[in-house]
């Protein structure tokens, strides 16, 4: 049927299409809030489980291995869902789905003391997070292209807003202990399905709108309006409980291999690189970026023992994260593809400096501010490199055009979209699983290193 029968899309006259203005605002800014609220709410535990990790394993214990076992199980369902299951995707079920294994997690965490049981409801949440990363990415494909784009922009800022929420949420639930504060946020997921059922536009509400409203003249080439998307009027019918397939249609093994080939190293390859380093750093090098505690100036009054710069050292990487990976959201250019490897080599040399910045120390001994100073600087730098990897990784994949050879199904296009999107999650999470493994050497050596000449602050840790 076409969109013109349902009385929806637009009015066209000579060369112009006319839309409806009433209630587009609002449907926009609940499309933007809801999938800012997935991104939040997805992310939020991870972050804090991150940034608990000095709390939640015994003082001998690396914390790298808290990294792995946030990740691993992240990177099984990003791995299985995408590549290894076939047809429509059921959003409502994935949703429930990942409230629940979230919320039971969290709550192993907080309701046991042993290490193995701490590290089993953290993977049931890392299975959750991964999952509903990737469904709230593929989610985004089912609207046209200039609104899943602002789609894919309000998620990532949601997900770079859980860096400082969770960050700054475990700085002041930490002292209530690991039951009380893990505890209380075991219920930040139930948000999720709130959202989903009760928040989100169906994608449908884009096209289809009353004949009732009053509507405006917008040129057509005007991107915040395109309706002639591939996908945008058929594919649009979208709804909170999936409408039945009569025919079965789904991607075959041979067709997933086709569609990931090109993307292997125009976008998977440098988001594999970004999220190694970035966690290498965040979890191998900042454990060790340790200084006397500071008895005067603005410093003083947020860190009040050396365990204190570890959480400084995340809320700092997570604020800066937040701000550009809400770049697109805000209204900013994008990064040109040609140019996504830039983050990854700006971080390879932040990598080297704080790696030397640990080992043996950029400024003399005498000059700890000026060395939490340049720390402080670098560490900004690489939230940002990492933040505007992932959002515009994840935009200019969103806005890929359909393969030719199965433009003519709508079913098959819908698929391929979801599955591109899908795939790409398998490199940042790969990057951040080999991260894990790096950083537990690395902590080691470099404390090592600072203990040969004389400097004993990780020891204490």
């Amino acid at each position: 049927m076409s969109i013109e029968s349902h009385g929806t899309a637009a009015l066209h006259t000579e060369g112009d299409f006319i839309t409806p203005s009433i209630g587009k605002k609002r449907l926009s800014l609940k499309l933007g809030f809801s999938f800012f609220l997935f991104g939040l709410i997805n992310n939020v535990l991870y972050v804090i489980i991150l940034s608990a990790a000095l709390d939640l394993v015994p003082p001998s214990t690396p914390k790298g291995i808290i990294a792995f076992c946030n990740i691993a199980p992240a990177l099984i369902a990003k791995l299985g869902w995408p590549y290894f299951l076939k047809g429509r995707i059921r959003y409502a079920r994935r949703v429930v789905g990942c409230c629940a294994l979230s919320i039971i997690g969290m709550l192993v965490v907080a309701l046991h003391e042993s290490l193995y049981s701490r590290l089993l409801g953290i993977c049931l949440a890392s299975f959750a997070s991964g999952l509903g990363e990737m469904t709230f990415l593929q989610l985004s494909t089912t609207y046209s292209r200039s609104v899943g784009g602002r789609s894919v922009g309000y998620f990532a800022s949601g997900t770079g807003a859980a860096g400082i929420v969770g960050a700054f949420m475990w700085w002041e639930l930490r002292s209530l202990g690991v039951s009380i504060g893990v505890g209380i946020s075991a219920v930040l997921p139930l948000i999720l399905p709130l959202a989903y059922f009760f928040l989100l536009p169906r994608p449908a509400a884009f096209t289809n709108q009353s004949f009732s409203a009053s509507y405006t003249l917008v040129p057509a080439d005007d991107p915040e309006t395109e309706i002639d998307d591939d996908v945008s009027a058929q594919d649009d019918v979208e709804t909170r409980v999936e409408p039945k397939v009569t025919v079965a249609v789904a991607l075959s093994a041979a067709d997933k291999w086709r569609l990931v080939k090109p993307l292997l190293f125009k976008y998977m390859f440098p988001l594999f690189c970004v999220y190694t380093l970035e966690y290498t750093i965040n979890q191998g090098i900042a454990p060790t970026l340790l200084y006397p505690v500071p008895t005067h100036g603005l410093i003083s009054k947020i860190i009040h023992s050396v365990r204190d710069y570890y959480p400084l050292w995340q809320l700092v990487y997570q604020t800066t994260v937040f701000f550009s990976r809400s770049s697109i959201s805000l209204g900013l250019k994008t990064i040109p593809a040609r140019l996504l490897p830039a983050p990854a080599i700006i971080q390879f040399v932040i990598l080297l400096l704080l790696v030397f910045e640990s080992a043996v120390g950029l400024l003399p001994e005498d000059r700890k501010g000026g060395s939490i100073f340049l720390v402080f600087i670098l560490i900004s730098i690489e939230g940002i490199c990492g933040g505007l990897a992932y959002v515009n990784v994840f935009y200019h994949i969103n806005q890929e055009q359909p393969d030719p050879a199965s433009a003519h199904n709508p079913e098959i296009t819908k698929q391929e979209r979801e599955f591109k999107i899908g795939s790409i999650g398998f490199a940042d999470t790969s990057g951040i699983l080999l991260a894990s493994i790096l950083a537990v050497p690395t902590e080691i050596e470099l404390c090592r290193a600072q203990v040969a000449r004389g400097t004993y602050l990780c020891q204490g840790l």
